[in-house]
């Protein structure tokens, strides 16, 4: 009884000095940003016909046009970024294909894109976009800073 109550309180304090330890000792950790070496630039095209927008009026038309190649060029950016994903979907009866489904899509935020042109050609008004990577870059700098460990001091 004798022997087995002091190995009890042995591994006790064992227990209870091991896991002291980490609560004298504590450490400060200082962070560095790390700036990429290299930064992309993506470009983009868009594109929208003008006579098929539905309005009456001839600059109405022009305008939902700019606005939707403007949106088609962003969609290709996006494409770029985060790429596409594609889902099918095939139903068979009797051994044979009766339908066939195909379908993509892309989903992402672009931000620091900027208009290089957008002008007619003939029935469509294409836009286009560039995205420097040393924008964004700066854009989530200023938003979120990225950080590694510079220095670890312990006390």
């Amino acid at each position: 009884m004798n022997n087995s109550l002091i190995r009890s309180i042995l591994i006790f304090s064992t227990l209870f000095l091991t896991s002291a330890c980490s609560l004298i000792y504590d450490k400060h950790v200082q962070w560095e940003t790390v700036k990429p070496e290299v930064f992309p630039v993506l470009y983009a095209t868009g594109f929208a016909p003008i006579s098929m927008q539905r309005s009456t009026h001839e600059t109405q038309r022009m305008l939902m046009a700019i606005k939707a190649s403007k949106i088609a060029a962003y969609a290709e950016l996006a494409e770029q970024v985060y790429g596409q994903q594609v889902s099918g979907k095939v139903t068979m009866a009797d051994l044979l294909i009766e339908n066939q489904q195909l379908t993509a899509s892309v989903q992402g935020i672009i931000r620091g894109a900027k208009v290089i042109k957008s002008y007619p050609v003939g029935d469509v008004y294409t836009t286009e976009l560039q995205l420097n990577f040393e924008d964004v870059y700066n854009i989530y700098q200023a938003n979120q800073n990225r950080k590694e460990i510079k220095d670890v001091t312990h006390f």
